[in-house]
């Protein structure tokens, strides 16, 4: 852009000061790969170093300002010692404001921009950054307030030498900087929100700039990334699935299998002996930050196979809630925290509480009340509180939660007479919503939290929730900043405890146990009615098999800690697993097709048979030779569909349909 546009912006833009610091580096001492926490100036005010900022190199030599954008990568390598300030800001756009203005924003960023110089009147800009410098130690508001005012003299001093040495910025490639930025962040959870807040720019911008580069979306290309990383971990070295799994950014084994899958078109395992057999030594698919090419060209990227990609990835074997491929630990550096403190503070309607990671397998609750006191010594309204005994500590929560927002178990809250007031988008897509007699109202009530793992802290903070129910240890920390928090893991390893038993969990933490098993001995009657009328069906001595062979995957379910429809099938209808089954540590067990004669029992339920790449299953002369194929005895059910079905998940409205669907496949294959 030109500088007329950037003093534009600078005209309207509010400036926000993140830090001033004040460095030295002595002879020989080198600055590696530091990553800009947002936009900043450095002021070298005495020595001589070499300063690259990415892939741009400055030398300097006594006074010198260097600009770089968040993100950048700086390195100052100096033989004889350097001093230097920096000042970390951030440039708000107050909206509304012209269209105009917007544009130029969003599409030009020149507060990213990267450029040299050396200033015309070094000493007076020494002088200012020095005061500016000094008011910024400062604990007074009034010293704040004039480091503010001395930054925007600074800034004025900047740009005056600027236009007069005819200086143009360098703007960094914005796709470059994602792709860097995905790289060196690949174990964590990254959404496009994600990405877009730490780029500085919007969702729409980076995916449209993504398309017309690399033709695919951020988030293809991220999959893409993180299954060339595993593939050269798992040709490289004897590291678990799992292990690998966590290094490249997914939660567990079985949703990197997935992805794998529709990326590489073959299984983790296959893949692994292909490579063994071929004896093939691949190259790093994997670049650090500070390797990547200068202005990476689009031939440096490798190529995506975005035929084999599928966009809906919250279908996981272990992640039955929807969980994205990219969840992790979410980090929240200690700027972004400085930058949000002041906004939790003002929005929490109380303090956040000091209640520790909970999993209430042997919640017990005690009901307690806390008396405060006004400033006029009268007392005010006592708030009733219960303890929840957990096996990881007592959390104090609200006896009567009105505001819960939960990351899963929406259909277990709604069964409790419980109506949270945000959830993650899968929640809201649930299939068993329609035949649940749920008003529409009240799910259209329900605050859309995002699709992803946490959820989103933003509007999280503005519900102002009085409980959070979060289900995945890693975010725990994040939604304790906001309010009083409780862990309800959903998975535990690659198992899912019962459903019974997550209800009898959550009943548990909101005093409703009575209705909990109001509800339980209602569906056993259902279950031993249902029992009664299979009768006979399945022989004795005979046993059966459940397999998912949608989306090119091929699963066994465990006789314990399954999902998609195991736990109705063995723990509530009996139905007599196979020995194999009942050996699985796991609730799952990932095969070839080669060996799948090995797991099938006398009578097999198969779900997704209609789901992409079933064929590849159902047509195989293993699959036509399999016993329980000749005889007729397979029953097929389930899809995932845009939505999924009531097998996703274990609630106990998914539970009641469940039921109906299993026993009606079973009385149907009878006549």
């Amino acid at each position: 852009m030109n500088l007329n546009d950037h003093i534009l912006l600078w005209n309207h833009v509010f400036m926000k000061i993140l830090d001033v610091r004040k460095n030295a580096l002595e002879p020989g001492e080198k600055l590696s790969h530091y990553q800009l926490p947002a936009s900043a100036y450095l002021y070298m005010i005495d020595g001589t170093a070499r300063v690259r900022m990415d892939q741009h190199c400055y030398i300097i030599d006594g006074f010198h300002v260097v600009h770089g954008g968040k993100l950048a990568d700086l390195e100052i390598e100096t033989d004889s010692g350097v001093a230097y300030y920096m000042i970390l800001y951030k440039a708000i756009l107050p909206l509304p404001c012209r269209m105009e203005i917007q544009q130029l924003m969003e599409y030009e960023r020149p507060f990213q921009n990267q450029f040299g110089m050396i200033p015309a009147n070094p000493l007076d800009m020494y002088q200012c950054i020095e005061a500016l410098y000094w008011e910024w130690e400062q604990p007074t508001k009034l010293a704040k307030l004039h480091a503010k005012v001395l930054f925007q003299q600074w800034v004025y001093s900047l740009l005056e030498d600027l236009h007069n040495q005819s200086i143009q910025p360098f703007k960094p490639d914005l796709v470059t900087r994602a792709v860097e930025y995905m790289n060196t962040h690949m174990q964590e959870p990254l959404g496009l929100d994600k990405m877009g807040e730490e780029l500085d720019c919007s969702v729409g911008h980076l995916s449209r700039l993504f398309k017309q580069k690399l033709n695919v979306s951020p988030i293809q290309y991220l999959a893409q990334r993180r299954v060339e990383r595993a593939a050269y971990l798992m040709t490289h070295t004897d590291a678990t699935l799992q292990l690998i799994a966590e290094q490249v950014g997914y939660p567990d084994a079985h949703s990197l299998s997935r992805s794998f899958k529709k990326i590489e078109g073959l299984s983790p395992v296959q893949y692994k002996k292909k490579q063994r057999m071929n004896g093939a030594k691949q190259e790093i698919p994997f670049q650090k930050k500070h390797d990547l090419p200068h202005l990476m060209q689009e031939n440096a990227l490798q190529p995506l196979y975005s035929h084999l990609y599928n966009d809906i990835d919250y279908q996981y074997q272990k992640n039955v809630g929807g969980e994205l491929f990219m969840q992790g630990k979410f980090k929240m550096t200690a700027l972004s925290m400085l930058l949000c403190f002041t906004l939790l503070l003002a929005a929490c309607s109380s303090p956040a509480p000091s209640a520790s990671n909970a999993q209430p397998e042997t919640a017990t609750p005690t009901a307690q009340s806390s008396n405060q006191t006004t400033t006029d010594g009268k007392s005010a309204t006592s708030v009733e509180t219960r303890t929840v005994s957990t096996l990881r500590g007592d959390v104090v929560i609200p006896a009567n939660p009105q505001r819960v927002a939960s990351d899963q178990y929406m259909g277990y809250l709604l069964k409790l007479g419980i109506i949270p007031v945000g959830v993650r988008t899968f929640m809201l897509n649930e299939s068993w919503i329609e035949k649940s007699g749920i008003s529409e109202d009240i799910i259209a009530g329900i605050e859309d939290l995002g699709g992803e793992f946490p959820m989103n802290l933003e509007k999280l903070v503005s519900l102002e929730p009085d409980l959070i129910i979060g289900s995945i240890d890693k975010n725990i920390e994040d939604y304790e900043k906001i309010a009083t928090t409780v862990f309800l893991p959903y998975w535990e390893g690659e198992t899912t405890s019962g459903p019974l038993e997550k209800l009898r969990r959550i009943a548990s933490v909101f005093g409703k146990e009575k209705e909990a098993e109001q509800w339980i001995t209602t569906y056993q009657a259902e279950v031993e009615e249902a029992k009664k009328q299979i009768d006979g069906i399945i022989k004795e001595g005979e046993t059966v098999s459940i397999v998912q062979v949608g989306n090119k995957a091929l699963y066994v379910m465990a006789a314990e800690g399954g999902n998609y429809g195991s736990s109705t099938i063995y723990d509530m209808l009996k139905l007599p697993p196979t020995q194999q089954a009942l050996d699985m540590k796991e609730g799952f067990e990932n095969i070839s097709l080669e060996v799948l004669p090995e797991y099938m029992g006398d009578h097999v339920f198969i779900y997704g048979s209609q789901d992409e790449g079933a064929n590849e299953v159902l047509n195989s002369e293993v699959w036509k030779h399999l016993p329980a194929v000749q005889k007729g005895q397979v029953y097929a059910y389930g899809s995932f569909g845009d939505k999924g079905d009531e097998f996703v998940m274990e609630d106990p409205f998914s539970l009641e349909l469940q039921l109906d669907t299993i026993k009606n496949l079973l009385l149907n294959a009878k006549k």
